[in-house]
């Protein structure tokens, strides 16, 4: 099976002919390893593609991400302006959604205009004619209520379930519809198979089960549903401990659930499996990023044994690794999942 075919088995729950292995995003590590940065590619679609062609075969992951380090720009598309790091992700600069009537002059014919969201757009197409019969490709963005929380800000967006919950909503509805629009034409025109989307905002360790099923999980089941009337795949990445709301996740409709290395894998598998992939979950900093080879080999082993024998099963780091891991810790990473047959 080819690594896009490993991936998709995994997606619908049967079992591959091996452990599906994938980083999640990976874009500041790739920019990194690269010897580049956010800046320099942001409207280089070319060597942006190069990068992420070059490092496929590097690295070996079933899934390339496509934008990965980019999501901000979603939002920066209808105000707030964009800061660029020496390392690290580009920030929004500003909050700009202060009332449910600010929503009302945003136009979502804006993300058409933004050229950095353009140039990763190209790169995915130039990547999907390249690599896209062997890998399996997605472009990433913040899911809605964590993009929706960039537009309003993180504090406030909490604040506001409990003292102004029309703006939660209202402001989550419309990240939702900004992201159908993102990647309507990418899915219609068969350049996307897998959509990637992490809310890290609805965190375990920042909203409580209820407020997840109140005002996260909706959306979530918005966006999810119109991909399934595309027959597009959804891989959402929810940062903390959320084995409290594990129950909830099949609900979100998404293909694959990618878990922080918090939550307890043995548990996700009891609760998720044969209704929905799960994703995880193995430390990024403590394993990855501070951990020998030998550390990376234990800790796959021992969640592949725990969560990831009888399909429907991805291994991944809990999060999206930080730029300095090891390359050596990614090349056990794989190896371990590629190695281990099913």
């Amino acid at each position: 099976m080819t690594p896009r075919e490993v991936i998709l088995t995994a997606f619908e729950g049967k079992k591959p002919d091996r452990i599906p292995a994938t980083l999640f995003g990976g874009g500041m590590w790739s920019i990194k390893d690269y010897n580049s940065s956010f800046k320099d590619l942001s409207l280089d679609s070319a060597n942006m593609a190069d990068m992420l062609v070059a490092l496929s075969d590097k690295l070996l992951c079933d899934i390339v991400y496509a934008g990965s380090g980019y999501n901000n720009f979603h939002a920066s598309a209808f105000g707030g302006g964009i800061k660029f790091r020496e390392m690290g992700a580009p920030d929004l600069e500003e909050h700009f959604i202060s009332s449910v009537e600010d929503l009302q002059n945003l136009d979502l014919a804006k993300l058409d205009s933004s050229e950095v969201i353009q140039t990763v757009i190209s790169a995915l197409k130039e990547i999907k004619s390249r690599i896209g019969n062997e890998y399996a490709l997605t472009m990433t963005a913040w899911g809605p209520y964590t993009l929706g929380a960039r537009m309003v800000g993180e504090e406030k967006m909490m604040k506001a379930t409990f003292k102004n919950p029309d703006l939660v909503h209202k402001v989550t509805d419309f990240a939702t519809d900004l992201l159908i629009h993102l990647y309507e034409p990418l899915v219609a025109d068969g350049t996307l198979e897998i959509i990637s989307l992490a809310d890290p905002t609805a965190s375990g360790d920042l909203i409580s089960k209820k407020q997840f099923e109140t005002f996260a999980l909706p959306y979530l089941k918005k966006f999810t549903d119109w991909a399934k009337s595309k027959k597009a795949h959804t891989l959402v990445h929810i940062c903390g401990n959320t084995t409290d709301r594990l129950d909830l996740f099949p609900q979100s409709g998404a293909s694959c659930i990618s878990l922080d290395h918090k939550t307890d894998i043995a548990k996700a598998k009891d609760v998720l499996h044969g209704t929905m992939c799960f994703a995880g979950n193995i430390d990024p900093v403590n394993i990855m990023l501070q951990g020998s080879v030998q550390d990376v080999e234990d800790a796959c082993k021992q969640v592949i044994e725990t969560a990831g024998t009888d399909g429907g099963f991805v291994l991944m780091p809990g999060c999206d690794i930080p730029p300095t891991v090891p390359y050596e810790n990614i090349q056990k990473f794989v190896q371990v999942a590629r190695e281990w047959k099913l």
